[in-house]
């Protein structure tokens, strides 16, 4: 179930990293959205695309990817909800990237014309988007570090660190607990690793006490050790503090 209404979801992921004032959630809260939900492993836009609107993943997962000539996909972001995955889109006319889901998924779009207008209205909106999209610039960076410079047992420490503090920020994490409806194969192809490799990856962090898994649910037992383990310092997802402007 949806913890919140679509665009209130939508102002709470913005303010987790701007504020904003009373007559700004008045503005996005007023936006039109079509709601539309998907299966797992559906394309939701592709590369070479021209979007008319931008989506923001109200449930479930999403990931934007890239395929090599052979076919072979690499995942260089997850979504989760409240993020708008092909937000670039409202000023990159031609996509350079698929976004796909990875779950079912619920998405609600949003018409260029109408963002256009409430960033055109409200300046800070404008800053918020813009910052929105800056974030997912360092996650970007930050993934493209992983990639290059740490292992496997690594990289997927510090991605499931990543889950946590991101569905925390948007009410979807609860004492070190959140739903992760992603298959093994998808996190290969997004730390870069063999199916074979991630399995035996998790094993290890069970093993070690950092995480338990029961089905789609993780949870984080040992969340200094998995910091450690994973190189996590959560500076990247530019989180507001309390009493950040």
């Amino acid at each position: 179930m949806m913890a919140q209404s679509p665009n209130g979801l939508m102002i709470r992921k913005l303010e987790s990293i701007f504020p904003l004032s009373d007559e700004e959630r008045n503005a996005l809260a007023s936006l039109p959205m079509q709601v539309v939900t998907f299966r797992p492993d559906q394309d939701i836009v592709r590369i070479g695309d021209r979007p008319t609107q931008s989506c923001m993943v109200l449930q479930g997962f999403t990931c934007v990817y890239k395929l090599t000539a052979e076919g072979k996909r690499q995942i260089v972001a997850f979504h989760v909800p409240g993020d708008m995955p092909d937000l670039q889109s409202l000023h990159l006319k031609v996509l350079d990237n698929s976004v796909a889901t990875v779950s079912p998924c619920t998405l609600g779009f949003i018409p260029h014309e109408a963002l256009q207008g409430i960033c055109n209205r409200h300046p800070r909106i404008t800053a918020a988007l813009w910052r929105e999209t800056l974030v997912d610039a360092s996650i970007f960076r930050e993934w493209m570090t992983g990639i290059g410079r740490r292992e496997a047992y690594n990289r997927m420490a510090h991605l499931l660190c990543e889950f946590l503090v991101r569905l925390t920020a948007v009410g979807l994490a609860e004492d070190g607990t959140f739903d992760l409806p992603i298959t093994q194969t998808e996190l290969a192809d997004a730390i870069g690793a063999s199916t074979v490799h991630v399995n035996r990856v998790l094993q290890e962090l069970r093993a070690d006490g950092l995480i338990r898994s029961k089905g789609t649910q993780v949870s984080i037992l040992d969340w200094e050790g998995l910091k450690a383990a994973g190189d996590f310092d959560p500076l990247y997802l530019h989180l507001r503090q309390d009493g950040d402007a």
